[in-house]
Protein backbone atom coordinates (compact mmCIF):
# COMPACT_ATOMS: atom_id res chain seq x y z
CA UNK A 1 0.00 0.00 0.00
CA UNK A 2 1.71 3.63 -0.62
CA UNK A 3 2.76 4.74 2.24
CA UNK A 4 0.91 7.92 2.10
CA UNK A 5 -2.23 6.40 1.38
CA UNK A 6 -2.08 4.19 4.37
CA UNK A 7 -0.81 7.29 6.68
CA UNK A 8 -3.96 8.65 5.22
CA UNK A 9 -6.45 5.85 6.33
CA UNK A 10 -5.05 5.17 9.84
CA UNK A 11 -5.01 8.84 10.65
CA UNK A 12 -8.68 8.80 9.82
CA UNK A 13 -9.52 6.10 11.81
CA UNK A 14 -7.84 6.95 15.18
CA UNK A 15 -7.61 10.73 15.35
CA UNK A 16 -11.03 11.23 16.61
CA UNK A 17 -11.19 8.69 19.26
CA UNK A 18 -7.25 7.84 21.11
CA UNK A 19 -4.78 10.76 19.67
CA UNK A 20 -3.11 12.36 22.31
CA UNK A 21 0.86 14.08 22.76
CA UNK A 22 3.29 12.93 24.26
CA UNK A 23 5.22 15.10 26.93
CA UNK A 24 7.72 15.91 24.03
CA UNK A 25 4.92 16.39 21.55
CA UNK A 26 3.26 18.36 24.21
CA UNK A 27 6.56 20.65 24.53
CA UNK A 28 7.21 21.21 20.83
CA UNK A 29 3.90 22.10 20.33
CA UNK A 30 3.29 24.89 23.12
CA UNK A 31 6.52 25.99 22.42
CA UNK A 32 5.41 26.46 18.72
CA UNK A 33 2.11 27.56 19.36
CA UNK A 34 2.77 30.63 22.25
CA UNK A 35 5.78 31.83 19.72
CA UNK A 36 2.45 31.62 17.00
CA UNK A 37 0.55 33.59 19.12
CA UNK A 38 3.44 35.78 19.95
CA UNK A 39 3.62 36.66 16.07
CA UNK A 40 -0.09 36.94 15.70
CA UNK A 41 -0.48 39.45 18.32
CA UNK A 42 3.15 41.03 16.95
CA UNK A 43 1.85 41.56 13.38
CA UNK A 44 -2.36 42.59 14.54
CA UNK A 45 -0.70 45.76 16.92
CA UNK A 46 1.87 46.94 13.88
CA UNK A 47 -1.09 49.40 13.12
CA UNK A 48 -2.19 50.31 16.34
CA UNK A 49 1.27 51.32 16.97
CA UNK A 50 2.15 52.83 14.02
CA UNK A 51 -1.20 54.54 13.03
CA UNK A 52 -0.28 58.24 14.72
CA UNK A 53 2.83 58.11 12.07
CA UNK A 54 0.85 56.80 9.58
CA UNK A 55 -1.63 59.30 9.94
CA UNK A 56 0.58 61.94 10.09
CA UNK A 57 1.86 60.99 6.64
CA UNK A 58 -1.12 60.25 4.84
CA UNK A 59 -3.15 62.92 6.59
CA UNK A 60 -5.69 60.83 8.25
CA UNK A 61 -8.49 62.58 10.73
CA UNK A 62 -9.23 60.28 13.37
CA UNK A 63 -12.45 58.93 11.75
CA UNK A 64 -10.44 57.68 8.63
CA UNK A 65 -7.72 55.95 11.46
CA UNK A 66 -10.58 54.69 13.44
CA UNK A 67 -11.91 52.81 10.18
CA UNK A 68 -8.75 51.53 9.32
CA UNK A 69 -8.08 50.09 12.81
CA UNK A 70 -11.50 48.39 13.06
CA UNK A 71 -11.66 47.18 9.73
CA UNK A 72 -9.48 44.42 10.77
CA UNK A 73 -12.48 42.92 13.13
CA UNK A 74 -14.58 42.87 10.17
CA UNK A 75 -13.02 39.90 8.48
CA UNK A 76 -12.17 38.68 11.77
CA UNK A 77 -15.71 38.09 12.34
CA UNK A 78 -15.91 36.42 8.86
CA UNK A 79 -13.75 33.24 9.91
CA UNK A 80 -14.45 32.11 13.45
CA UNK A 81 -16.78 29.61 12.81
CA UNK A 82 -15.75 28.54 9.59
CA UNK A 83 -12.12 27.90 11.13
CA UNK A 84 -13.54 26.18 13.93
CA UNK A 85 -15.39 24.00 11.80
CA UNK A 86 -12.54 22.90 9.41
CA UNK A 87 -9.97 22.61 12.24
CA UNK A 88 -12.31 20.04 13.75
CA UNK A 89 -12.60 18.11 10.68
CA UNK A 90 -9.23 18.75 8.80
CA UNK A 91 -6.64 19.64 11.61
CA UNK A 92 -5.99 22.80 13.84
CA UNK A 93 -2.41 22.96 12.49
CA UNK A 94 -2.98 22.93 8.94
CA UNK A 95 -5.60 25.66 8.66
CA UNK A 96 -3.04 27.82 11.54
CA UNK A 97 -0.05 27.38 8.70
CA UNK A 98 -2.50 28.62 5.77
CA UNK A 99 -3.74 31.20 7.12
CA UNK A 100 0.40 32.30 8.87
CA UNK A 101 1.42 32.26 5.46
CA UNK A 102 -1.66 34.89 4.67
CA UNK A 103 -1.33 37.25 7.43
CA UNK A 104 2.72 37.68 7.26
CA UNK A 105 2.99 38.50 3.89
CA UNK A 106 0.28 40.97 4.03
CA UNK A 107 1.88 42.63 6.74
CA UNK A 108 5.05 42.83 4.79
CA UNK A 109 3.13 44.55 2.01
CA UNK A 110 1.53 46.83 4.33
CA UNK A 111 4.10 49.71 3.46
CA UNK A 112 3.22 48.98 -0.58
CA UNK A 113 -0.27 48.64 -0.28
CA UNK A 114 -0.13 52.28 1.81
CA UNK A 115 1.77 54.68 -0.83
CA UNK A 116 0.07 52.73 -3.62
CA UNK A 117 -3.55 53.37 -2.37
CA UNK A 118 -2.26 57.28 -1.66
CA UNK A 119 -1.58 57.83 -5.11
CA UNK A 120 -5.81 57.13 -5.62
CA UNK A 121 -6.96 59.46 -3.16
CA UNK A 122 -10.46 58.80 -3.28
CA UNK A 123 -9.76 55.25 -2.94
CA UNK A 124 -6.95 55.17 -0.55
CA UNK A 125 -9.15 54.36 2.70
CA UNK A 126 -11.69 51.64 1.39
CA UNK A 127 -8.30 49.84 -0.56
CA UNK A 128 -6.75 49.87 2.68
CA UNK A 129 -9.74 48.63 4.29
CA UNK A 130 -10.16 45.98 2.31
CA UNK A 131 -6.79 44.48 2.85
CA UNK A 132 -7.41 44.84 6.50
CA UNK A 133 -10.25 43.03 6.21
CA UNK A 134 -8.65 40.33 4.32
CA UNK A 135 -6.00 40.76 6.97
CA UNK A 136 -8.66 40.13 10.08
CA UNK A 137 -10.04 37.24 8.25
CA UNK A 138 -6.79 35.00 7.99
CA UNK A 139 -6.11 36.15 11.09
CA UNK A 140 -9.28 35.07 13.06
CA UNK A 141 -8.80 31.24 12.41
CA UNK A 142 -5.89 31.02 14.41
CA UNK A 143 -7.73 30.83 18.00
CA UNK A 144 -10.83 28.43 17.08
CA UNK A 145 -8.25 25.93 15.18
CA UNK A 146 -5.66 26.18 17.96
CA UNK A 147 -8.52 25.27 20.55
CA UNK A 148 -9.81 22.87 18.23
CA UNK A 149 -6.24 21.61 17.68
CA UNK A 150 -5.49 20.82 21.61
CA UNK A 151 -9.05 19.41 22.06
CA UNK A 152 -8.28 16.50 19.59
CA UNK A 153 -5.06 15.79 21.46
CA UNK A 154 -5.16 16.38 25.03
CA UNK A 155 -7.14 14.59 27.78
CA UNK A 156 -10.09 17.13 28.96
CA UNK A 157 -7.90 17.66 32.58
CA UNK A 158 -5.25 19.41 30.86
CA UNK A 159 -6.78 21.17 28.14
CA UNK A 160 -8.37 24.51 29.66
CA UNK A 161 -4.78 25.14 31.41
CA UNK A 162 -2.72 24.41 28.35
CA UNK A 163 -4.87 26.51 26.07
CA UNK A 164 -5.11 29.28 29.36
CA UNK A 165 -1.24 29.87 29.06
CA UNK A 166 -0.86 29.73 25.11
CA UNK A 167 -3.01 33.25 25.11
CA UNK A 168 -0.02 34.58 26.71
CA UNK A 169 1.39 34.67 23.62
CA UNK A 170 -1.07 37.68 23.03
CA UNK A 171 1.07 39.56 25.31
CA UNK A 172 4.13 38.88 24.14
CA UNK A 173 3.54 39.41 21.10
CA UNK A 174 2.53 43.09 21.94
CA UNK A 175 5.31 43.31 24.09
CA UNK A 176 7.50 42.47 20.86
CA UNK A 177 5.70 45.30 18.50
CA UNK A 178 5.98 47.83 21.36
CA UNK A 179 9.59 47.63 22.06
CA UNK A 180 11.19 46.34 18.84
CA UNK A 181 8.76 48.30 16.53
CA UNK A 182 8.77 51.61 18.57
CA UNK A 183 12.92 51.16 18.36
CA UNK A 184 12.43 50.81 14.31
CA UNK A 185 10.08 53.57 14.59
CA UNK A 186 12.12 55.83 15.82
CA UNK A 187 15.76 54.90 13.92
CA UNK A 188 13.91 53.70 10.42
CA UNK A 189 10.67 54.87 9.68
CA UNK A 190 7.31 53.19 10.20
CA UNK A 191 7.37 51.08 6.90
CA UNK A 192 10.04 48.91 8.45
CA UNK A 193 8.73 47.80 11.21
CA UNK A 194 5.53 46.07 8.50
CA UNK A 195 8.62 44.64 6.63
CA UNK A 196 10.58 43.45 9.96
CA UNK A 197 7.30 41.55 11.66
CA UNK A 198 6.22 40.27 8.78
CA UNK A 199 9.67 38.76 7.43
CA UNK A 200 8.90 37.27 11.58
CA UNK A 201 5.48 35.77 11.07
CA UNK A 202 6.75 34.09 7.63
CA UNK A 203 9.55 32.39 9.54
CA UNK A 204 7.74 31.12 12.24
CA UNK A 205 5.08 29.80 9.27
CA UNK A 206 8.14 27.40 7.92
CA UNK A 207 9.01 26.37 11.27
CA UNK A 208 5.45 25.40 12.12
CA UNK A 209 5.52 23.53 8.72
CA UNK A 210 9.41 22.09 9.02
CA UNK A 211 9.53 21.14 12.48
CA UNK A 212 6.17 20.81 14.75
CA UNK A 213 4.09 19.30 11.84
CA UNK A 214 7.27 17.09 11.19
CA UNK A 215 6.22 15.23 14.17
CA UNK A 216 2.86 14.83 13.01
CA UNK A 217 3.11 11.78 10.76
CA UNK A 218 5.06 9.27 13.36
CA UNK A 219 2.97 10.59 15.98
CA UNK A 220 -0.13 9.05 14.32
CA UNK A 221 1.24 5.79 13.32
CA UNK A 222 2.58 4.90 16.67
CA UNK A 223 -1.07 6.05 17.66
CA UNK A 224 -1.86 2.91 19.64
CA UNK A 225 0.63 2.62 22.13
CA UNK A 226 -1.32 2.32 25.52
CA UNK A 227 0.39 5.00 27.37
CA UNK A 228 -0.73 7.35 24.63
CA UNK A 229 -4.53 6.84 25.20
CA UNK A 230 -6.91 9.20 26.71
CA UNK A 231 -9.35 7.23 28.76
CA UNK A 232 -11.93 10.19 28.47
CA UNK A 233 -12.05 10.62 24.90
CA UNK A 234 -14.99 9.86 23.07
CA UNK A 235 -15.83 9.85 19.10
CA UNK A 236 -16.59 13.61 17.94
CA UNK A 237 -20.05 14.26 16.32
CA UNK A 238 -19.52 14.96 12.90
CA UNK A 239 -22.54 17.46 13.01
CA UNK A 240 -22.35 20.33 15.44
CA UNK A 241 -25.47 20.15 17.35
CA UNK A 242 -26.12 24.21 17.74
CA UNK A 243 -30.00 24.02 18.60
CA UNK A 244 -28.85 22.23 21.33
CA UNK A 245 -26.60 24.96 22.70
CA UNK A 246 -28.30 27.61 21.37
CA UNK A 247 -31.28 26.85 23.65
CA UNK A 248 -28.89 26.82 26.77
CA UNK A 249 -28.67 29.94 29.10
CA UNK A 250 -24.66 28.88 29.94
CA UNK A 251 -24.16 28.94 26.11
CA UNK A 252 -25.23 33.06 25.56
CA UNK A 253 -23.50 33.52 28.94
CA UNK A 254 -20.30 32.78 27.28
CA UNK A 255 -20.94 34.53 24.14
CA UNK A 256 -22.16 37.76 25.39
CA UNK A 257 -19.66 37.96 28.30
CA UNK A 258 -16.59 37.43 26.41
CA UNK A 259 -17.91 39.97 24.04
CA UNK A 260 -18.31 42.60 26.89
CA UNK A 261 -14.79 42.08 27.56
CA UNK A 262 -13.40 41.78 24.12
CA UNK A 263 -14.89 45.33 23.36
CA UNK A 264 -12.56 46.55 26.24
CA UNK A 265 -9.82 44.99 25.11
CA UNK A 266 -9.78 45.32 21.78
CA UNK A 267 -10.56 49.16 22.24
CA UNK A 268 -7.10 49.68 24.28
CA UNK A 269 -5.39 47.00 21.93
CA UNK A 270 -6.15 49.56 18.93
CA UNK A 271 -6.40 53.16 20.75
CA UNK A 272 -3.46 52.68 23.59
CA UNK A 273 -0.51 54.11 21.52
CA UNK A 274 -2.76 57.33 19.86
CA UNK A 275 -3.94 57.94 23.96
CA UNK A 276 -0.57 58.08 24.88
CA UNK A 277 0.47 59.90 21.77
CA UNK A 278 -2.09 62.96 22.25
CA UNK A 279 -2.29 62.45 26.04
CA UNK A 280 1.24 62.53 26.91
CA UNK A 281 3.17 63.44 23.65
CA UNK A 282 6.45 63.35 25.57
CA UNK A 283 5.73 60.15 26.94
CA UNK A 284 8.78 57.39 25.28
CA UNK A 285 7.07 55.86 22.99
CA UNK A 286 8.53 52.20 23.73
CA UNK A 287 7.36 52.81 27.78
CA UNK A 288 3.66 53.11 26.70
CA UNK A 289 3.87 50.04 24.68
CA UNK A 290 5.62 48.02 26.66
CA UNK A 291 4.76 48.39 30.37
CA UNK A 292 1.48 47.77 30.44
CA UNK A 293 1.82 44.54 28.66
CA UNK A 294 4.27 43.48 30.92
CA UNK A 295 1.49 42.30 33.25
CA UNK A 296 -0.54 40.12 31.30
CA UNK A 297 1.29 36.95 31.54
CA UNK A 298 1.96 37.04 35.32
CA UNK A 299 -1.51 37.48 35.47
CA UNK A 300 -2.49 34.56 33.50
CA UNK A 301 0.30 32.61 35.33
CA UNK A 302 -1.26 33.78 38.31
CA UNK A 303 -4.75 32.90 36.92
CA UNK A 304 -3.94 29.40 36.21
CA UNK A 305 -2.11 28.39 39.18
CA UNK A 306 -5.29 30.15 41.27
CA UNK A 307 -7.56 28.19 39.01
CA UNK A 308 -5.76 24.61 39.65
CA UNK A 309 -5.34 25.46 43.62
CA UNK A 310 -9.20 25.97 43.34
CA UNK A 311 -10.56 23.10 41.39
CA UNK A 312 -8.05 20.73 43.22
CA UNK A 313 -9.84 21.92 46.82
CA UNK A 314 -12.92 20.78 45.10
CA UNK A 315 -14.47 23.97 44.26
CA UNK A 316 -17.21 23.62 41.43
CA UNK A 317 -15.50 24.31 38.25
CA UNK A 318 -18.64 26.73 37.86
CA UNK A 319 -17.72 28.39 40.71
CA UNK A 320 -13.87 29.05 40.10
CA UNK A 321 -14.91 30.16 36.65
CA UNK A 322 -16.96 32.69 37.79
CA UNK A 323 -14.82 33.98 40.46
CA UNK A 324 -11.62 34.28 38.49
CA UNK A 325 -13.92 36.27 35.44
CA UNK A 326 -14.86 39.09 38.32
CA UNK A 327 -11.01 39.24 39.61
CA UNK A 328 -10.72 40.03 36.06
CA UNK A 329 -14.17 42.94 35.82
CA UNK A 330 -13.64 43.90 38.96
CA UNK A 331 -9.87 45.49 38.72
CA UNK A 332 -10.71 46.28 34.65
CA UNK A 333 -13.72 49.27 35.88
CA UNK A 334 -11.90 50.00 38.83
CA UNK A 335 -9.16 51.42 36.48
CA UNK A 336 -11.06 52.58 33.88
CA UNK A 337 -12.92 54.65 36.31
CA UNK A 338 -9.92 56.34 37.35
CA UNK A 339 -8.55 56.49 33.98
CA UNK A 340 -11.61 58.89 32.81
CA UNK A 341 -10.49 61.21 35.92
CA UNK A 342 -6.58 61.48 36.18
CA UNK A 343 -4.79 63.97 34.15
CA UNK A 344 -1.15 61.84 35.28
CA UNK A 345 0.76 60.05 33.35
CA UNK A 346 1.68 57.48 35.73
CA UNK A 347 -1.55 56.95 37.27
CA UNK A 348 -2.61 56.45 33.60
CA UNK A 349 0.08 54.09 33.04
CA UNK A 350 -0.56 51.92 36.52
CA UNK A 351 -4.53 51.95 35.39
CA UNK A 352 -3.43 50.73 31.99
CA UNK A 353 -1.24 47.45 32.61
CA UNK A 354 -4.39 46.70 35.02
CA UNK A 355 -6.76 46.73 32.71
CA UNK A 356 -4.37 44.70 30.51
CA UNK A 357 -3.25 42.29 33.32
CA UNK A 358 -6.76 42.08 33.84
CA UNK A 359 -7.44 40.35 30.40
CA UNK A 360 -5.00 37.23 31.79
CA UNK A 361 -8.30 36.05 34.42
CA UNK A 362 -10.57 36.25 31.57
CA UNK A 363 -8.20 34.09 29.99
CA UNK A 364 -8.68 31.74 32.43
CA UNK A 365 -12.35 32.03 32.99
CA UNK A 366 -14.51 33.10 30.15
CA UNK A 367 -12.14 32.57 26.57
CA UNK A 368 -11.58 28.33 28.03
CA UNK A 369 -15.36 27.79 28.79
CA UNK A 370 -15.96 26.35 25.74
CA UNK A 371 -13.86 23.71 26.80
CA UNK A 372 -16.31 23.07 29.36
CA UNK A 373 -19.55 23.71 27.40
CA UNK A 374 -18.62 21.74 24.20
CA UNK A 375 -15.73 19.27 24.47
CA UNK A 376 -16.61 17.45 21.05
CA UNK A 377 -16.85 20.70 19.61
CA UNK A 378 -14.96 23.13 21.19
CA UNK A 379 -12.97 24.91 18.12
CA UNK A 380 -16.47 25.74 16.34
CA UNK A 381 -18.45 26.50 19.48
CA UNK A 382 -15.21 28.90 20.13
CA UNK A 383 -15.39 30.06 16.74
CA UNK A 384 -18.61 31.42 17.36
CA UNK A 385 -18.00 32.92 20.54
CA UNK A 386 -14.76 34.82 19.45
CA UNK A 387 -17.29 35.60 16.11
CA UNK A 388 -19.61 37.79 18.46
CA UNK A 389 -16.88 38.78 20.56
CA UNK A 390 -15.05 40.36 17.87
CA UNK A 391 -18.54 42.51 16.77
CA UNK A 392 -17.61 45.30 19.65
CA UNK A 393 -14.09 45.30 18.57
CA UNK A 394 -15.33 46.90 14.79
CA UNK A 395 -18.24 48.34 16.44
CA UNK A 396 -16.26 49.55 19.09
CA UNK A 397 -13.32 50.61 17.93
CA UNK A 398 -15.05 52.42 15.00
CA UNK A 399 -17.00 54.04 17.92
CA UNK A 400 -14.56 55.43 19.92
CA UNK A 401 -12.72 57.21 17.01
CA UNK A 402 -15.90 58.53 16.30
CA UNK A 403 -16.44 60.17 19.62
CA UNK A 404 -12.95 61.24 19.50
CA UNK A 405 -13.27 62.99 16.67
CA UNK A 406 -16.79 65.07 17.35
CA UNK A 407 -15.94 65.38 21.34
CA UNK A 408 -11.84 64.37 22.24
CA UNK A 409 -13.36 62.89 25.45
CA UNK A 410 -11.16 60.10 26.38
CA UNK A 411 -13.47 59.87 29.53
CA UNK A 412 -16.43 59.08 27.17
CA UNK A 413 -14.63 56.38 25.21
CA UNK A 414 -13.16 54.59 29.25
CA UNK A 415 -16.59 55.01 30.47
CA UNK A 416 -18.27 53.15 28.22
CA UNK A 417 -15.96 50.23 28.16
CA UNK A 418 -16.49 50.45 32.06
CA UNK A 419 -20.17 50.02 31.45
CA UNK A 420 -20.23 47.48 29.01
CA UNK A 421 -17.70 45.47 30.89
CA UNK A 422 -20.23 45.76 33.71
CA UNK A 423 -23.48 44.19 32.05
CA UNK A 424 -20.89 41.34 30.97
CA UNK A 425 -19.76 40.56 34.52
CA UNK A 426 -23.97 40.47 35.64
CA UNK A 427 -24.83 38.16 32.64
CA UNK A 428 -21.62 35.51 33.73
CA UNK A 429 -22.52 35.57 36.97
CA UNK A 430 -26.10 34.97 36.84
CA UNK A 431 -26.52 32.53 34.00
CA UNK A 432 -22.85 31.34 33.50
CA UNK A 433 -21.80 27.80 34.08
CA UNK A 434 -19.21 25.10 33.42
CA UNK A 435 -21.08 22.43 32.38
CA UNK A 436 -21.24 20.32 29.70
CA UNK A 437 -23.95 21.09 27.53
CA UNK A 438 -23.30 17.66 24.98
Amino acid sequence: MDEKLKYSLLRGELVDTQSIWTRNEKRVWFITLLTGTCMLYSTRTTMPLLVPAVAAAQKWSKTDSGTVLSSFFWGYTLTQVLGGYFSDRFGGQRVILLAALGWSIITFLMPTIIWSAASVKSYAIPLIVTIRILNGALQGVHFPSMISLTSQNLCQSERSSFFGLLTSGSAMGTLLTGIMGSFVLDYFGWSYVFRVIGLMGFAWALVLRYYAMAGERNRIINIATPARLCANKTPAETTVPWLRYFSRLSFWACVLTHACEMNCFFVLLSWLPTYFHDGFPHAKGWVVNMIPWLALPPCTFFAKYLTTRLIAREWSTTTVRKLIQSCCFAAQNAALFVMSRTTDFHTALICMTIIIGGTGFHNNAVTVNPQDLAPLHSGSVFGLMNTVGAIPGFLGVYLAGHILELTQSWPMVFSAAAGINLIGWIIFLVFGSADAIV
